[in-house]
């Protein structure tokens, strides 16, 4: 039997200039592609003119020198370029997507079976559109903020509620995502749930005090940890002055932040308020993270709004416990008490609360690991497999 052929189109992979971005679906679609074959990631690039010279202020500026095609973890990762009108509203993006993937069009027509797009909008709209060009079926991922936020906005939510129906089977990455999509006219028994894996050689139980001497972490300090984008909705901004008030009663508390992003100035700004006490690192390569993850007490996580985060799912197989927002997933994989604090979204007092408890709780971590264990890439890969599959044979 042939092997199925996929076609995945997402704005959220790894390229030459931002290679940790999107961990998830690079590892993700490495261990699919050993189930099946990819014919092409698009991982598409922002583009507008004049972008490149404005490296410094815009994202699609410092994407602007990304080659066309490259090769990343065995796969063919083509960048096509797709324009966009800075601050003109969310409604042009969809239609404006698909007309700059149009010229692919030839390229694909009888070399794919189904096209899978991950990231509702625009990559979903434009997937669904692009496989009925090509005649095959669609298969669309979510995975948290492009649901729980950009499926709000009136223009993107009117081309999802056409678009979605459209598609031959909906991935979510959890049962509140699936919810969320169902919400917006797609019958349920075309909404699957895979969740994402872990890498279960990078994320594993290590030793604390080794981690904190290598990392230079004093050794008998209570460490939160946070590692993801240094935006609002991620919650940081909240985090920030939730460990103002933790680090107000408890002088061993401390708060490393590991990530990138437009909020790092107003972390710069709380880190120099709080006298070494609260560390911005800046992007680091995700082999370094679980070093991070062994020297902490607990993982934090206040965002406004999730799927079901892979930095939760990491952390509990570091065998590490979690305190964050009651937010999409994320109360499912903190059910058992063993494993975590749960707190309301966009409330700082009520998270330095479950913070405070976090860092108070003793635990053992292979215990934690244990309870919390979900599975890995090949086990999502397969899962994901099997939906591609189903939409191709039922189309």
């Amino acid at each position: 039997m042939l092997a199925l052929r996929v076609l995945v189109v997402t704005k959220i992979f790894p390229n030459a200039a931002e290679p940790q971005s999107a961990p998830f679906n690079r590892q993700q679609f490495a261990a699919l592609a050993g189930r099946c074959e990819i014919v092409d990631v698009l991982a598409t690039i922002p583009y507008y003119p004049g972008a490149g010279l404005l490296a410094r202020w815009s994202s699609a500026g410092r994407l602007a020198e990304v080659p066309a095609h490259e090769f990343i973890d065995g796969m063919s990762v083509r960048h096509p370029r797709t324009l966009f009108v800075p601050r003109a509203g969310h409604g042009t993006w969809g239609p404006l997507y698909v007309a700059s993937l149009l010229p692919y069009v030839p390229r694909y027509r009888g070399q794919v079976d189904v096209v899978l797009a991950s990231w509702a909008y625009p990559d979903g709209f434009a997937g669904v559109v692009l496989a009925r060009m090509l005649g095959v079926p669609a298969v669309v991922k979510v995975h948290g903020s492009d649901i729980n936020q950009n499926a709000r906005l009136p223009g993107p939510r009117r081309q999802l509620t056409w678009a979605l129906p459209r598609a031959a089977r909906i991935v979510a990455v959890s049962r509140a995502l699936a919810d969320e999509v169902g919400a917006l006219g797609v019958a349920r028994e075309r909404i699957a749930i895979v969740m994402n894996g872990v890498d279960g050689e990078l994320f594993r139980p290590r030793d604390r005090a080794e981690a904190r001497a290598a990392l230079g972490l004093p050794a008998s300090a209570a460490i939160a940890l946070y590692v993801g984008n240094l935006k609002e909705s991620k919650g940081v901004l909240d985090l920030a002055a939730a460990f103002e008030r933790v680090a107000a009663r408890r002088p061993d508390a401390h708060l490393v932040i590991v990530g990138g992003g437009d909020a790092r100035p107003a972390l710069d700004a709380a880190a120099a308020r709080l006298a070494g006490r609260m560390h911005v690192l800046g992007p680091r390569p995700l082999a370094d993270v679980p070093a991070f993850m062994a020297a902490c007490d607990v993982l934090a996580l206040a965002s406004w709004a999730e799927g079901t985060p892979n930095v939760v799912l990491e952390a509990l197989a570091a065998g590490r416990r979690v305190v964050a927002t009651a937010v999409g997933g994320v109360p499912d994989l903190l059910a058992d008490p063993a494993l975590g604090e749960l707190a309301p979204a966009r409330d700082p007092d009520a998270f330095a609360a479950a913070l405070e408890r976090g860092l108070a709780t003793p635990y053992d971590p292979v215990l934690v690991a244990a309870r919390g264990a979900r599975g890995g890439w090949t086990a999502s890969a397969l899962a994901l497999h099997q939906v591609l599959d189903d939409a191709v044979r039922q189309r």
